[in-house]
C-alpha cells in the first residue's frame, strides 16, 4: 500500500471518530444550541468523508492501473 493511501485512510479514520463524537451529541437529549453545532459539523465532517473516499478510491484506480 502507497504511503499516500495509507495516509488518506488514516485521515478517513480519524475524521470518522470526529463525526461520531457530534452524532452522540446529536443523540442525547435534545439541547438546541449544541444540537445545531453538531448538525453543523457532522455534516462538515460529512463531506470531508466523502472527499477522502474519493480521494482513496482514486488512489487505489491508480495503483490498478500501474
Amino acid at each position: 500500500m502507497s504511503e499516500r493511501l495509507e495516509t488518506l485512510k488514516k485521515a478517513r479514520e480519524r475524521m470518522i471518530e470526529d463525526r461520531d463524537a457530534h452524532a452522540k451529541v446529536l443523540a442525547a437529549p435534545f439541547d438546541r444550541d449544541k444540537a445545531e453545532r453538531a448538525r453543523n459539523k457532522f455534516i462538515e465532517i460529512q463531506v470531508l468523508v466523502d472527499a477522502l473516499d474519493r480521494a482513496i478510491h482514486g488512489e487505489v484506480a491508480i495503483a490498478a492501473v500501474g
